[in-house]
C-alpha cells in the first residue's frame, strides 16, 4: 500500500515538474523532478521492504516446521 502512495506522489510532483518546465520556472522545476525522484526511490524501497519481510517471514517459519521433525 505504501508503495502506490510513493508512486502516486511521484507521478503528480513529476507532471507538476512538466507544468513549471513549461512555465519556464527551471528552479521550481527541478525541484519538484528531484523531489519526485525521491519519492520514486522510497517507493522502489517500501517495495524491498515488504519482499524482505516476507522472505524472513517464510524462512522463520521453515525453521520452525524443521525444529519440529522428530528422528
Amino acid at each position: 500500500m505504501a508503495e502506490r502512495i510513493w508512486i502516486f506522489f511521484a507521478g503528480i510532483l513529476v507532471v507538476a515538474a512538466a507544468v513549471l518546465l513549461w512555465r519556464n520556472n527551471f528552479s521550481a522545476a527541478f525541484v519538484s523532478a528531484a523531489l519526485g525522484a525521491c519519492a520514486w526511490f522510497l517507493s522502489y524501497r517500501s517495495q524491498l521492504r515488504t519482499k524482505h519481510s516476507v522472505a524472513e517471514e517464510n524462512s522463520i517459519s521453515n525453521d520452525d516446521e524443521d525444529q519440529n521433525i522428530d528422528f
